[in-house]
């Protein structure tokens, strides 16, 4: 299992999070003398960190331990600001004192359907030429768009059971050198898968997606180690295409209410631009007929990856 081989049976995700973000911050970036000497501790020690946050140094070694779990908004607040912690952090902080204190409920894997609302598929259809494609919460690829597959180079070799966001990232040949900022989706990535294993360490989709990647990807076991769990939304992305070539089209991620934690993702771009004209095109090839897809003669619907 994932979480005993990261963090062992005695240890809190709270307090993990706790020494992983303390590990992090120097004692200059937190405005602390630093002396000669080598420092044993990477980052701050245990009653550095106390003191910045103004709490005694038996307090916060008791909530690193897991001993105290119920610090009050204004403790929490006070060591996210001296972990320097960016707000989806400080807002995972909350989080994790939520469920040590016994107040949030912990998922226990009932949410992983695959089922993509028919509506969802409808505007998966209507955004061609744009990629777009369904997620679930583990980015599993649900469903998509002809071009939307074709994004990801390669990976449409892949059984339909198999085309995972995290997985492509860490572990397809291809992907590190289609992503302009490879180590930047990594961070992103793991940093989602992060956030939501910590809060629901039992569930099935998740232990089984993170075992795999602890036991194929240095990269990753390093990045989960990390603790960072910050993500994107959107903004633009620059794609190295081995068909279409250069490209840094927008994206847009959004929630699928009524899903367990389903997304829908799109790229886009302005029209007469030399992205629109690689989007088009990247809709063209996906939609090509190819030996694994039967030819036909008007533009395919979205392929839901139980039925690919």
């Amino acid at each position: 299992m994932a979480r005993e081989r990261q963090n062992g049976n005695a240890d809190t995700e709270l307090g993990t999070f706790l020494r992983a973000h303390r590990a992090q911050v120097t004692p200059a970036e937190a405005g602390l003398p630093t002396g000669p000497g080598l420092r044993r501790t990477p980052g701050l020690r245990r009653e550095e960190l106390a003191t910045l946050a103004g709490v005694s140094v038996d307090y916060y070694v008791r909530l690193e331990r897991g001993k105290e779990t119920n610090p009050s908004p204004s403790v929490v607040d006070a060591l996210a600001r001296a972990l320097r912690l960016h707000p989806a952090e400080h807002t995972h902080l909350r989080e994790l004192v939520a469920l040590a204190a016994g107040s949030a409920p912990v998922e226990s894997g009932s949410l992983s359907t695959r089922a993509v609302p028919a509506g969802a598929e409808l505007m998966l259809e209507n955004l061609q030429p744009f990629p777009a494609y369904v997620i679930s919460r583990t980015m599993d690829i649900l469903a998509c768009n002809p071009g939307g597959l074709r994004l990801f180079a390669g990976m449409a070799d892949w059984p339909p059971d198999k085309r995972n966001v995290v997985r492509y990232v860490f572990l397809h040949p291809d992907a590190t050198t289609l992503f302009d900022d490879w180590d930047e989706q990594l961070r992103a990535v793991v940093g989602r898968l992060r956030a939501l294993y910590s809060l629901e360490p039992d569930a099935p989709d998740l232990v089984e997606l993170v075992d795999e990647l602890l036991g194929k990807s240095p990269e990753f076991t390093d990045l989960w180690e990390r603790y960072d769990v910050r993500w994107h939304t959107h903004g633009s992305k620059t794609f190295h295409h081995p068909e279409v070539g250069d490209l840094t089209p927008g994206y847009q991620s959004m929630e699928l209410d009524g899903t367990p934690g389903h997304r829908l993702i799109t790229y886009y771009a302005e029209r007469d631009t030399p992205e629109y004209d690689a989007l088009v095109l990247l809709d063209m090839l996906g939609s090509q007929p190819s030996p694994a897809r039967p030819t036909q003669t008007e533009r395919p619907s979205p392929t839901t990856q139980d039925d690919a």
